[in-house]
């Protein structure tokens, strides 16, 4: 929002929110009623020029994303943070303003239903229409934003945005949008008055523009030098991200569109334009210090990416209407990175103090971990990312699952692998309340399991399991007198109830009025009660001093990470030499060291509302 706003700031369709797309389901229906009576095509064509703008500038987002997560000829080292993603996930509100306006100059002022397919006299009279009046127009139009007047009411609302993404190039308010659109539109409006117009020229014109906006609102340099070198003339006809990034850095240098020469010819060219160019072309790609190795998660997480869509990644994972309608289209992309992607590849990048995350995707979902089809190819995919971060140097490697073999196979690695579990366990452990005498454990038995269910017996809590499996498998790792706290039994009468993968609806519902669900896997319990309450998979709230935050893991809120991904941060943080993975004997680990290294570097745990005024059961 601009620090003043002025008239006409807001878009008129911004209460709908994500229902604004409604607004054209009358535009599709008689383009198509149109089609199928009087063969109009020009409708059609306006609606598949704004699905296909959509389209790219997607592609744009997840390539810009991809390129600033490897830090590769990064211009700005600064974070992308929550409160920008918020700021421009109306990018989109331009392409729908876009085809309104397209599609009211055909019904009132095209006098056909038919365009030629290519017209050279009408695509050279667009390109010198752009060069000379939509340049020069826009150039003194951009001026006049960075007045005090409009910027306050404007302008400042696009310039919030100090390290820019491609969807930047289109946040502006509403009122601004108009002025663009007015001059953008000249090119289009005189080929259609003259009778030159044709789909060639139309859609070229719109793709320019979007691929020109996009280019110069990415935060990483792409133009090779050589583009210049071989024709120098272009230094005034083409700009380079890094030459608009001066404009959102410096503000009164750089107003041209996307030809530099206006600003050389009224002498508001920055003078480090040509020198941040090559310094970011040098850049190389980024050494992490540390590398968290994921997964995909459910058939939906394919958008939660923060490669994907930024709006998705910005809240929490959950069911939304229109991502079921996109379920051919989830399908068709979760068989593509599965089929044909053969190792893992980074999608995000943090700062904690002077250490920098990246987080790597192995392109393989939960259920393919359960798969023999698919598990020599994970294994083979996590091998190769271990070594690769052993040759790049990096001090950790997180994985979410027992990394033990991989150890055994490279002993000389230089990198410490670890899997977190010894947080999660203390996480899970640290939400209990203070005088609980007896849990409930239901669920499969994993490393954090037994190191949640040994501290419980060991500190003289009864752990009440339900199935006889589960009860064997439990008491291997009990000695001694902790060994009768471990109780097999159908009483569903405990409140505090410990769950993991496998957890039943009929369970569930056998549960008291009031139960507190304390997840101790990955992934949560399907919420059946609302007469009980569920907690997060083990998670912990990041410190404010962690930077380019800007999506949410999973299901998790708001700058909150699973303990997992948490415990090695910490572990690289402390700069810990041991490795922590593998099926190990729980007796013999430290759990606690991890749980309050976490604290005393600024993490913090998450609390159930009607557990705060009951405090925590410290003393594990």
């Amino acid at each position: 929002m601009a620090s003043r706003p002025g008239l006409l700031t807001d878009w008129p369709w911004a209460p709908l929110g994500s229902f604004k797309y409604l607004l054209l389901a009358p535009l599709v229906v008689d383009s198509i009623y149109s089609f199928a009576t009087i063969r109009d095509q020009v409708k059609l064509l306006i609606l598949a020029m704004g699905v296909w703008r959509i389209v790219h500038s997607q592609v744009w987002i997840s390539l810009s994303r991809y390129m600033t997560a490897k830090g590769t000829k990064r211009i700005v080292n600064k974070s992308i943070e929550f409160d920008q993603v918020d700021r421009e996930r109306s990018w989109d509100d331009q392409i729908i303003f876009n085809t309104f306006v397209t599609y009211l100059a055909k019904v009132y002022i095209l006098g056909t239903n038919i365009l030629p397919f290519w017209r050279l006299d009408g695509v050279v009279l667009a390109a010198l229409l752009h060069a000379g009046p939509v340049e020069f127009f826009y150039y003194w139009f951009h001026r006049a934003l960075h007045h005090h007047f409009l910027y306050s009411r404007y302008h400042s609302h696009h310039h919030s945005s100090i390290v820019t993404e491609p969807i930047t190039s289109v946040v502006h308010p509403f009122a601004e949008h108009i002025g663009y659109t007015l001059i953008l539109g000249i090119p289009l409006v005189t080929t259609l008055l003259c009778g030159t117009i044709s789909m060639v020229s139309l859609f070229t014109y719109m793709t320019y523009i979007d691929f020109m906006n996009n280019l110069g609102h990415c935060n990483f340099e792409l133009i090779p030098k050589s583009f210049f070198s071989l024709v120098p003339p272009l230094k005034f006809l083409c700009y380079t991200p890094s030459f608009h990034s001066l404009h959102h850095t410096q503000f009164r240098t750089n107003y041209s569109l996307f030809m530099p020469m206006y600003d050389y010819i009224y002498g508001t060219n920055d003078k480090c334009s040509d020198s941040l160019y090559e310094t970011s072309l040098d850049r190389e790609e980024e050494k992490p210090d540390a590398i968290h190795l994921t997964h995909l998660t459910s058939l939906d997480s394919i958008y939660h990416l923060r490669l994907g869509f930024a709006s998705f990644s910005s809240h929490p994972l959950s069911s939304r209407f229109y991502v079921f309608l996109m379920r051919p289209l989830s399908l068709i992309l979760s068989f593509i990175l599965t089929s044909f992607s053969s190792r893992t590849f980074v999608f995000e990048r943090n700062r904690f103090r002077d250490l920098t995350f990246h987080s790597h995707l192995l392109p393989k979902f939960s259920s393919n971990y359960m798969s023999q089809r698919h598990k020599e190819g994970i294994n083979k995919m996590i091998e190769e990312a271990i070594l690769e971060a052993d040759k790049k140097g990096v001090r950790g490697e997180e994985l979410n699952g027992y990394g033990e073999m991989y150890v055994r196979k490279h002993p000389k690695l230089k990198i410490r692998i670890v899997d977190g579990s010894s947080l999660a366990s203390e996480v899970v452990l640290h939400s209990i309340p203070v005088g609980t005498k007896e849990v409930l454990f239901r669920g499969q038995i994993t490393k954090v399991a037994r190191a949640i269910v040994l501290s419980l017996c060991q500190n003289g809590i009864k752990v009440m399991v339900l199935r006889e499996e589960e009860y064997s498998k439990l008491a291997e790792f009990l000695e001694g007198d902790c060994k009768v706290n471990l109780v097999l039994s159908a009483n569903y009468s405990p409140t505090i109830w410990l769950v993991g993968d496998g957890l039943s609806k009929e369970e569930q519902k056998m549960a008291r009025k009031g139960t507190r669900f304390l997840p101790f896997s990955q992934f949560p319990p399907t919420k059946l009660r609302k007469d009980c309450f569920y907690h997060n998979t083990p998670a912990m709230i990041i410190p404010d001093s962690a930077q380019n935050i800007d999506s949410c893991e999973n299901w998790l809120g708001r700058r909150v990470m699973s303990a997992w991904r948490v415990g090695g941060i910490v572990h690289a943080l402390e700069g810990w030499e041991e490795h922590e993975c593998g099926d190990l004997d729980v007796s013999i680990v430290n759990p606690p060291r991890v749980w309050e290294a976490a604290l005393r570097n600024g993490f913090q745990p998450l609390v159930l509302p009607s557990l705060e005024t009951k405090g925590f059961n410290n003393s594990y």
